[in-house]
């Protein structure tokens, strides 16, 4: 039985009632209220979003390519400029950041009075101290990506980033517009997707100056994009999105490559996390210097960004006998 995606479950709901269809229908916002399926809760819209806080910066590619970015009217968190083409970052510069301080696990440190006092209809982003209930209690809904809810998106894959992308386009009423941008994604990754060339893979979290390290097995969008790239990703065999793994565990798998993720900061300092672990000089990827520090959304969750970073491991480690 095929799983019940973004956009088909948003297609059902709408199906049911509330779509704003009958005379009134062809008003401007036609199609509200809108009730979307978000991480197992409904979620509705009167009307289009006016004003957005962002406190993640997945959604920044889908809001653009949307043109619906001039929408958020204050962000939180870090937005690092390598994710973004100029006109992105101009579009970014001109939103006021109520704060960009993480802890030292690299999560979000803002406080509920803040993101309310901006007056939101809707927040995109979910954080440990501000999650659905808060702000339901306080009229805001909310808005995660699917990856990053409790239970993840089973099968994940790169059709994932198109059907996100039309669920926004339902979510802002941008339906054509998020179609021409999704088929223009689905073909991207088609023209960017190589044969299976017999190397493994291991894309890991490590933590700078020490600490644990998390690697990415086969419910994490690090495998699809793997798979794309033509590598088997040595923890394919774990269910598990993310989990710790150890240096014994990393040895003994040997990928020949390693993307490393990390949310900012110095790509040295991330690559150096790892190689200088003892024992990891042995492995085939730090022996042959095929590694590749990546910012953490050009892997998860599913965004065009995730595309981006296909790209990216591509043109780093091309086929055998590919010209670079």
């Amino acid at each position: 039985m095929r799983r019940l995606t973004p956009a088909l479950v948003l297609l059902l709901l709408t199906a049911c009632g509330g779509s704003g269809t009958g005379a009134e229908g062809t008003a401007p916002g036609a199609g509200y209220p809108l009730t979307v399926r978000n991480c197992g809760a409904d979620v509705t819209f009167d009307a289009e979003p006016e004003r957005v806080v962002l406190l993640k910066s997945a959604a920044v590619p889908f809001l653009h390519d949307l043109g619906v970015l001039d929408r958020v009217v204050a962000r939180a968190g870090r937005f690092p400029a390598d994710y973004y083409d100029e006109a992105t970052r101009a579009e970014l510069d001109a939103i006021p950041s109520l704060t960009d301080r993480l802890d030292t696990s690299g999560h979000l440190q803002i406080s509920r009075e803040v993101v309310i006092a901006q007056r939101p209809d809707l927040v995109i982003g979910e954080v440990d101290n501000l999650d659905r209930a808060t702000l339901e209690a306080a009229g805001i809904p909310l808005l995660e990506e699917p990856a990053l809810c409790g239970s993840g998106v089973p099968d994940v894959g790169f059709d994932d980033v198109s059907e996100q992308m039309e669920f926004y386009g339902a979510v802002f009423d941008r339906r054509e517009r998020a179609a021409a941008a999704a088929a223009e994604l689905r073909e991207r990754v088609a023209d960017l997707t190589v044969p299976a060339t017999g190397r493994t893979a291991a894309v890991l979290y490590p933590t700078v100056g020490g600490g644990v390290t998390y690697a990415y097995g086969s419910a994490s969008m690090a495998n699809p994009q793997l798979e794309a790239a033509g590598f088997t990703n040595v923890f394919a065999d774990v269910d598990d999105r993310v989990f710790e793994v150890t240096r014994e565990e990393l040895i003994a798998r040997d990928p020949d490559v390693l993307v490393l993720l990390h949310s900012d900061g110095d790509p040295q300092a991330v690559t150096e996390a790892v190689t200088s672990m003892p024992g990891l000089a042995g492995v085939t990827a730090v022996r042959d210097g095929a590694v590749l520090p990546l910012l953490f959304n050009f892997t998860e969750p599913p965004t065009p960004l995730a595309v981006e970073g296909l790209a990216r491991i591509v043109e780093r480690f091309p086929p055998v006998g590919a010209v670079s």
